[in-house]
């Protein structure tokens, strides 16, 4: 082999070594709507987790906070309560809020000291989907404005995720029709920089209970998604309905219990009732009695 060969087949080598660290071959993509749970696979692990260490880091060149250390959940992180380790060394996390993106590592460690780690760290992207309103108030006649952000790690701009992971946002009806820039009911925009897509409509009346969502994409396939429902202030007024069911009241009291502590009082009232009805009549009674009693003496004298 000539050595202009083996510098070339040299410098292939490196290049696929580079293109692996960069992408990695365990790496993986896990996106999730906010307030869900999610499980974080690791894709290196080996027969028991005792050598599993799971590491987080939000930005790009923050320090890494270690979440699990061999096998054993750290007690000192923000999320610690949140987190489990599956049987097959995956990371659970519950509730799943805007704060908890970023890049997850999984490793393994080995020998006598577990101080050799073995082979590379497999990374789990962790992308978070919220959707958020401009208004507090809702009613028809007002305009309202919707953020869908998709929170990531930040591996440089929105672009640079959307061309190497073909990732889109798009908001669609409750339908499934995706909405675009030409219906002129709908006024839609994006930032390539943070991710973000929003949608800005004026409300109507038969706009109750209507349902936007917001999807994320990766490759033409549905990730993740969040349904925002409209809630009309003044339709919720109109159509209070005040529950006659068995449901617990405000004090902890079910309808049947109300209607057993009104017939008691009820069948008190009449026994009190009865009871000086009855006193009456028999005091009328003695009065009636004496009387005759004196006239039968007077008779006599």
């Amino acid at each position: 082999m000539s050595d202009e060969c083996r510098v070339c087949l040299l410098g292939l080598i490196f290049l696929s070594s580079l293109l692996t660290g960069i992408s990695g071959e365990n790496d993986a993509h896990v996106f999730i709507s906010s307030g869900e749970n999610v499980r974080l696979p690791c894709n290196n692990a080996i027969h028991d987790c005792n050598s599993t260490t799971w590491n987080y880091n939000r930005f790009r060149n923050s320090t890494a906070v270690e979440l699990i250390g061999l096998g054993i959940k750290k007690k000192d992180t923000e999320s610690h309560e949140r987190l489990s380790l599956g049987s097959d060394c995956s990371l659970n996390i519950r509730n799943i809020s805007t704060e908890d993106y970023g890049l997850y590592s999984c490793q393994q460690w080995t020998g006598v000291n577990r101080d050799q780690q073995e082979g590379t760290d497999a990374r789990v992207y962790l992308h978070v989907l919220h959707v958020s309103s401009s208004q507090t108030e809702i009613s028809a006649g007002l305009s309202v404005t919707l953020f869908c952000q998709l929170y990531s790690y930040p591996r440089g701009s929105c672009d640079d995720l959307i061309r190497s992971e073909r990732i889109q946002l798009f908001w669609v009806n409750q339908t499934g029709v995706k909405l675009t820039r030409s219906d002129s009911r709908y006024q839609i925009s994006s930032s390539s920089d943070h991710c973000i897509i929003t949608l800005n409509t004026t409300l109507l009346n038969e706009d109750h209970n209507r349902e936007w969502r917001c999807e994320v994409t990766q490759r033409d396939q549905v990730k993740t998604s969040v349904t925002y429902t409209v809630k009309s202030s003044a339709q919720a007024d109109s159509t209070t309905v005040i529950p006659v069911t068995d449901s617990p009241t405000a004090a902890g009291i079910t309808t049947e219990e109300i209607v057993i502590v009104i017939a008691v009082c009820a069948s008190f009232v009449l026994l009190l009732l009865a009871l000086i009805l009855w006193m009456m009549i028999r005091k009328k009674r003695s009065g009636v009695r004496r009387a005759t009693d004196d006239s039968v003496v007077s008779f006599v004298g």
